[in-house]
């Protein structure tokens, strides 16, 4: 379809097929409209003051509308597109030995990326943000679906395919928390917005473990309530298939809530993390040593019935640090 075959559809087709057509409409005013009428005829059919208020001559208009769907049914795309895996090439490390490797990551997977401060594992993580092409100080290649990405992937903010969780995130709009929410909502076009919203605050809240409110202005967040909205963004709305997270320990966040919820959201996610408790919750984790991937170690059976030990003492520290929190006293009891 051209965009002179659009301008020649009625109205009423172009709503029935293309809803959200009506923002745009309601932003030239909602002006009285023929739904039989051609879309070409209303938008010529704007008067002089309307055009003055929305500053714009006809041609303008038109070109606008037709940059208004495109970009409508890009997003559109984007959300039906389906991430299966993303697989990382191996390039060398600081010194320019080669990685000898290629490691698959899958829609639901967590892998945790770990080793010593300073040893690379930003650098990997920047790599996948990225999508490097072997044009990154590591030489390695990122492909999607098992192939290299397309142009629009890389290089469009429209496209993508990846967020980045880091330890400082901050907020520099005045909006308040539902603000916030709803503008992001709308601009992915979801159906129900307000029961979004509702869904991303609840989760939200349940993940900072500190209570705030929709009203809540975004810049008044404290830093586990800021990372805690970003996660619960990111899972529940964000079309971003993949999700790298660094240091999710030291984010004031409920940290393996965080992650399950995520990895059942069917994410790719990969952390950098010096938290045994986080380390073994993947399935893998990658050996980051001089800039480069020394090794890629599965879980083991051994390594999961010390997850559980981790887990139960991780709980104890949960309750006293809530305690703390509180202003109550401890026990030996709690």
């Amino acid at each position: 379809m051209t965009d002179r075959d659009l301008l020649q559809w009625p109205c009423a087709r172009l709503l029935d097929q293309h809803p959200y057509a009506r923002d745009f409409f309601s932003a030239c005013g909602n002006p009285a409209m023929d739904r039989q009428q051609t879309v070409g005829d209303f938008l010529a059919g704007l008067t002089p003051d309307r055009l003055d208020a929305l500053g714009m001559d006809r041609t303008t208009v038109v070109e606008q509308f037709l940059a208004f769907v495109n970009q409508m049914q890009r997003l559109q795309s984007d959300r039906d597109t389906a991430i299966r895996n993303v697989t990382v090439v191996g390039g060398h490390d600081k010194d320019g030995r080669l990685e000898d490797l290629q490691v698959t990551l899958s829609a639901g997977e967590m892998i945790a990326v770990v080793g010593p401060t300073g040893a690379g594992k930003s650098l990997l993580l920047a790599d996948i943000e990225s999508l490097a092409q072997g044009d990154t100080p590591s030489g390695r290649r990122i492909l999607i679906n098992d192939r290299p990405p397309d142009e629009a992937q890389r290089l469009s903010g429209e496209h993508r395919l990846v967020a980045q969780l880091s330890q400082n995130m901050n907020f520099v709009m005045d909006l308040s928390a539902h603000e916030f929410l709803s503008l992001h909502a709308e601009s992915r076009l979801v159906d129900n917005v307000a029961g979004v919203v509702d869904q991303i605050l609840q989760t939200a809240v349940a993940l900072a473990g500190e209570p705030f409110d929709a009203k809540t202005p975004v810049t008044a967040l404290s830093g586990g309530q800021s990372r805690a909205l970003m996660i619960a963004d990111v899972a529940c709305l964000s079309a971003s298939p993949i999700v790298l997270i660094d240091e999710i320990e030291n984010a004031g966040v409920d940290r393996r809530q965080a992650l399950g919820l995520l990895v059942k959201k069917e994410k790719i996610v990969l952390m950098a993390t010096h938290d045994p408790l986080l380390a073994l919750s993947g399935s893998r984790r990658l050996v980051i040593r001089n800039g480069g991937i020394d090794a890629v170690l599965d879980t083991s059976d051994e390594e999961r019935v010390l997850l559980q030990q981790l887990d139960t003492m991780d709980a104890r520290l949960t309750t006293l640090r809530n305690r703390i929190r509180q202003g109550k006293r401890l026990s030996v009891s709690h």
